[in-house]
């Protein structure tokens, strides 16, 4: 069997790190889970990462880039109400093939929270910037109409909040996301708010 090489055990980490990290948040998740369910030693997981807070960053800047990736994908060629419906329904794709992203998202948030209060900016900074690539890559293709992307952004939030509570697509609270420019949600219903 060939040995992967330092880029691959890379991959490896940031793949496991989403995993840990979305399960346990990352005051919670220690570096010998994350070691360990790559099966590589702490050791050289600090030779691929200088420390706990770049495998988190890592991790947080790959969920945004896979999302913003999501978004892109499914706009292509679209404007308006089909690139947002396009969007919407790539997203709920999306959170169902990997629920890990919407847990992982919402650790994210709480881990900026805790870090800035802490007086640590650095990894607030990181998310912020991803997330208003994210803001941008869904308000171009709505026109660049400030108000769309906000309604878009905002019902994202709430679905990942509903989804990593556990509510499941048949439960009535999806009811609200009924409305005559949108299809009824399936677990989710109009965007990702991350």
């Amino acid at each position: 069997m060939a040995r992967m090489s330092a880029d691959e055990r890379r991959e490896s980490v940031i793949r496991a790190a989403i995993h840990e990290f979305a399960r346990g948040g990352y005051y919670g998740t220690s570096t010998e889970a994350i070691a360990k369910r790559v099966g590589v030693s702490q050791p050289y997981l600090f030779r691929l990462f200088p420390n706990k807070q770049a495998i988190f960053l890592a991790a947080a800047a790959r969920c945004l880039k896979r999302t913003r990736e999501v978004f892109a994908e499914a706009v292509e060629g679209l404007s308006g109400e089909d690139a947002e419906r396009a969007m919407a329904e790539a997203y709920t794709r999306h959170i169902a093939d990997d629920p890990q992203i919407v847990q992982m998202q919402l650790q994210m948030y709480v881990t900026v929270a805790a870090a800035e209060a802490a007086g640590d900016r650095e990894l607030g900074e990181l998310v912020r910037a991803g997330w208003l690539e994210l803001w941008d890559t869904v308000k171009v293709p709505l026109g660049g109409d400030v108000r769309e992307t906000t309604t878009f952004m905002a019902y994202g939030m709430l679905i990942n909040t509903l989804t990593a509570m556990g509510f499941p697509s048949g439960h009535r609270i999806w009811e609200g996301f009924h409305t005559p420019a949108r299809s009824a949600p399936t677990q989710a219903q109009s965007s990702p708010g991350q």
